[in-house]
């Protein structure tokens, strides 16, 4: 069985994760990082400008998440 691409990226992130926190084991100090790889994707996004208006929506969902979590414990 082949692996996808969504389970290349997945693994890819997972990698990226560790490493960031074997680096900075502090969960603090992620946060410049977590800004530094929005700003890499806005940018990504922007270059199509029918994306620019997906990301903005997204950034809401993604606060949405973020509440959810801070308020049941789970994603």
């Amino acid at each position: 069985m082949s692996k996808s691409n969504e389970d290349d990226l997945r693994d890819m992130l997972d990698k990226t994760a560790q490493e960031i926190s074997l680096m900075y084991p502090n969960p603090r100090t992620w946060q410049s990082w977590m800004v530094y790889l929005m700003e890499r994707m806005e940018a990504q996004a922007i270059k199509n400008p029918a994306y620019a208006e997906s990301f903005k929506e997204m950034i809401v969902s993604l606060q949405d998440e973020l509440r959810n979590r801070l308020k049941t414990g789970g994603w």
